[in-house]
């Protein structure tokens, strides 16, 4: 119960007004013009994080991921970057692969990620979130193709310890379902919600999936303190599978340097390196992307450092919703404005204004 608590206190004491933020931050940071930008975007941010960025200082990664930025105002990229509603074949359920689906149970995240492809769909509380759970279980009953579902959202680790073991009862009644995966940042902005009453669960259900996998975001070294690593430690000798989900992000993690360190903590960690995701183009998220060039050059320079076992997938994820696409090209680091899709058939890609004119 004690953990429970503290997880909970440490939710309810997160900064979520721009001056209080800056007042804890002090006269260092720049706090000109944030109201405005938190009325469009809201901030959400741990004070353990805060106090992070305060060490750091205001040009520090941390900053830069975290904190509201006036370019995020900015009229450029798209509402929905990758064509989730395109997919929204039932309530909460985005079925994009034939093989698995995404579950999206909640809109709400243990700290605002100013990159987030979901940002404007989350602040809009769009209906993406929302729906009968009922109807849910008849469409995966009518698509018994479907053996994985991916709970997303929103954070699901923000889910009650309660809830969350409700939807695996239900999952794992339809035999069908035989994986579990969960994306979250919880184990790295917020360890505490990793209590052993959660631990538990996830002990308690490994026996009713073939796999429970548990895929952690982070984008750089510095996200992670002491208390992140015991808790994945704690995670790590559970039968489950640790990966890894890390986003390029500009002026965050646009180096070798910077993902060489990165992918080897996973290791360190025993988190497997699974994805590297090319920037999305999300309205208000615009001033994180840059060019596939770029980011192709980058991730050939990883294939030299890494094992093939520790080396991410870079993929990239196109407009209309068809999914994530391999970004890297072995014939080539310029971009011909074409990608091969899982379908084996090519597609069109374009990149920013900005970086064609």
């Amino acid at each position: 119960m004690k953990d429970q608590i503290s997880w909970n206190l440490e939710f309810s004491r997160a900064f979520k007004n721009a001056r209080e933020l800056y007042q804890f931050l002090g006269p260092a940071f720049d706090f000109s013009g944030l109201e405005k930008i938190t009325q469009t975007y809201p901030l959400f941010l741990p004070r353990r994080l805060a106090k992070k960025i305060k060490e750091q200082g205001p040009a520090g990664v941390l900053a830069r991921e975290f904190l509201p930025a006036i370019e995020e105002l900015s009229t450029q990229g798209l509402m929905d970057p990758i064509g989730d509603k395109n997919f929204n074949r039932a309530p909460q359920l985005i079925h994009r692969y034939p093989s698995r689906a995404l579950f999206t149970p909640t809109s709400i995240c243990p700290v605002h990620c100013r990159y987030c492809f979901r940002k404007n769909e989350l602040n809009a509380k769009d209906e993406l979130f929302l729906g009968e759970f009922d109807t849910t279980l008849q469409y995966l009953k009518a698509h018994p193709e479907i053996s994985e579902i991916i709970f997303t959202g929103g954070d699901p680790f923000t889910l009650s310890n309660e809830k969350l073991e409700k939807y695996l009862v239900s999952f794992a009644d339809l035999k069908t379902i035989k994986d579990i995966r969960f994306h979250t940042r919880y184990p790295v902005v917020m360890p505490e919600r990793f209590d052993e009453e959660l631990l538990d669960i996830f002990l308690k259900f490994s026996h009713r999936f073939r796999t429970i996998s548990i895929a952690i975001h982070a984008n750089h070294v510095d996200e992670f303190d002491q208390e992140a690593k015991t808790t994945i430690t704690k995670m790590n000798k559970l039968p489950i599978q640790l990966l890894s989900q890390t986003v390029l992000l500009k002026d965050v993690n646009d180096t070798t340097e910077d993902l060489l360190n990165l992918m080897t903590l996973f290791m360190d960690l025993k988190i497997r390196p699974y994805y590297l995701h090319h920037p999305d183009q999300v309205k208000g998220g615009m001033h994180f992307y840059l060019p596939l060039q770029t980011g192709r050059r980058i991730y050939s320079t990883l294939r030299n450092n890494l094992p093939g076992w520790a080396l991410p997938h870079y993929v990239i994820d196109i407009p209309d919703g068809e999914g994530k696409i391999t970004a890297f090209n072995p014939e080539s680091f310029e971009f011909s404005g074409q990608l091969l899709s899982k379908m084996g058939h090519t597609v069109s890609f374009s990149e920013p204004d900005f970086f064609t004119h």
